[in-house]
């Protein structure tokens, strides 16, 4: 799988790099600022970038906007990272429904095992979204309509499906059966109006329900 990484720190970017070859990705570029991404992945067409929010020379968002920009030109899987939690990125990357994205906090890129799991849900067209991104939105929007209607249950299966997690995982992570997640994902569709569908990015369009309104 080859990959593209954006970060102006060079032992950070040095060490996703090593980490991404260490299990068996091919980084085609490591790259330093927003110009450099922008020619990298529109001439390397990669299958998945990994890019910091923030580059030279603006240091403002210019990764998270040139990440965006190879996205409107074709489907490119693309996992963000962050120092800290920033509710507005979150909704951008999330804007378009589509899937493939992903945001993490830097300080996840230090388990290797969950940056890696990121990288690969993002590349297979899933979402992986950080916890603490997650719930802090959660927190902000708990009484939102038509969050609000949600139980808690409902809630915090909400946030494992946002982080990207499958219902056998997040089964296995609140001690239930899968067949009770079932129930409580449907209920979460209906109560947020999204209509049945063989579409996976259904589950996409649920966090929308709540990073991209109001």
């Amino acid at each position: 799988m080859r990959v593209v990484v954006a970060e102006d720190l060079f032992l950070l970017r040095d060490g996703l790099v090593r980490m991404l070859e260490a299990y068996d990705f091919e980084v085609v570029a490591a790259v330093e600022s927003g110009p450099e991404l922008s020619k990298a992945l529109a001439e390397l067409e990669p299958d998945v970038a990994v890019v910091d929010v923030r580059l030279p020379p603006s240091f403002s968002d210019e990764g998270l906007q040139c990440a965006l920009a190879a996205r409107r030109a074709r489907p490119l899987p693309v996992l963000v990272l962050s120092q800290h939690v920033e509710q507005l990125y979150a909704r951008e990357l999330l804007a378009d429904g589509s899937g493939g994205i992903g945001y993490l906090l830097k300080d996840r890129v230090f388990d290797a095992d969950q940056f890696i799991d990121a990288v690969r849900r993002v590349a297979a067209g899933g979402t992986a979204m950080d916890p603490q991104v997650i719930s802090q939105l959660l927190d902000r929007r708990a009484q939102d309509r038509p969050l609000g209607r949600l139980t808690p249950r409902e809630l915090e299966v909400m946030e494992l499906m946002a982080e990207g997690r499958s219902n056998t995982a997040i089964a296995a992570q609140l001690f239930v059966t899968e067949r009770a997640v079932a129930k409580h994902t449907s209920n979460i569709f209906g109560k947020l109006g999204l209509p049945p569908s063989d579409d996976n990015n259904r589950r996409v369009l649920a966090v929308l329900a709540y990073l991209d309104r109001g």
